[in-house]
């Protein structure tokens, strides 16, 4: 479900706009969004006027929107609990903004896609499969993870990778077979617990992407997709 474009991200060429619905709450600062293709809301939970937010969310808010054209919808709906925002997005940066270990970006969101799926989790699916392809830099491959990834474009050590993130997914027990499968493919124990850590973390997130019948971004679809326009030199 989550989103934090860092710099490092591909940005999209067009911005979105968001049209506001009056929302049945006491407060007149409290709005509903919806998306740019529908009347269908961006959450069932009033999202609070960005003005009204503490300082810190509202420079977190801005500064993704100035790197990646939009503000991903996550981050409005969570904006309903300021203080759940700030502990989801610090954990989320945590697992997927590192730089050690031996997974790279791709694999992360990679993972990301197969749990969610299992979950029935559009919005993650059609956010990090856009994420996926990008940092895959395979416009396929993301739809293939999402409708069945054992039968995806992938090598022997992404599908070691996913084996063990949907058993962590789908609460299995882990044994040392786990770990040892993982070891075969050069990941060691910290790796594991990246991969878990990451299905665990979706596995929450999937979870109130359902509570809050949270609908994706329409710039996702086709992030990674298409070529970007080049920009002419004036």
């Amino acid at each position: 479900m989550a989103l934090r474009l860092s710099g490092r991200l591909v940005s999209t060429t067009s911005r979105i706009f968001f049209k506001y619905h009056a929302a049945a709450a006491s407060s007149s600062l409290v709005q509903y969004y919806t998306s740019s293709s529908s009347d269908k809301p961006v959450s069932r939970f009033p999202i609070p006027d960005r003005s009204t937010l503490p300082q810190d969310i509202q420079d977190q808010m801005a500064e993704v929107e100035e790197k990646s054209g939009f503000l991903p919808n996550v981050f409005k709906a969570l904006s309903h609990r300021p203080e759940e925002f700030r502990a989801f997005f610090k954990y989320y940066d945590a697992l997927m903004a590192k730089e050690t270990g031996n997974l790279t970006k791709a694999d992360r969101e990679m993972i990301v896609v197969a749990t969610s799926a299992n979950n029935n989790c559009t919005y993650c699916v059609v956010a990090h499969g856009a994420l996926l392809r990008i940092f895959s830099k395979q416009p396929l491959l993301a739809d293939q993870v999402a409708t069945n990834w054992h039968t995806a474009d992938l090598d022997a050590r992404q599908k070691a990778i996913l084996e063990f993130a949907t058993a962590v997914g789908g609460s299995d027990t882990i044994t040392e077979e786990h770990l040892q499968k993982l070891e075969e493919h050069g990941l060691d124990r910290e790796d594991a617990w990246d991969i878990g850590a990451i299905a665990a973390l979706f596995a929450l997130s999937n979870r109130m992407a359902h509570l809050t019948d949270m609908r994706p971004n329409d710039e996702f679809y086709l992030m990674g997709r298409v070529p970007r326009e080049k920009k002419t030199a004036t």
